[in-house]
């Protein structure tokens, strides 16, 4: 059984953590991602853990939060 912890984060993405791992879902897109940096702009940059391709937090929310937004540490 898995346990998933919810990272409450209405406005904020303070909570991420590098080297974590979370499952983020947005406008029913969803990644599982590993933090491999955070910079001192606000961004972050991810790995997905499936495909390897890596992309920023930014690049993946640049449409906004849809009603589906969720992310939970994995």
């Amino acid at each position: 059984m898995q346990h998933y912890s919810i990272i409450n984060m209405p406005y904020s993405f303070d909570n991420l953590r590098l080297g974590k791992t979370y499952r983020m879902k947005n406008f029913d897109e969803e990644v599982e991602f590993q933090v491999e940096d955070i910079s001192g702009f606000g961004d972050f940059k991810l790995k997905d853990i499936h495909t390897l391709e890596r992309f920023t937090l930014k690049d993946f929310l640049q449409f906004g939060k849809g009603k589906d937004f969720n992310i939970h540490e994995i």
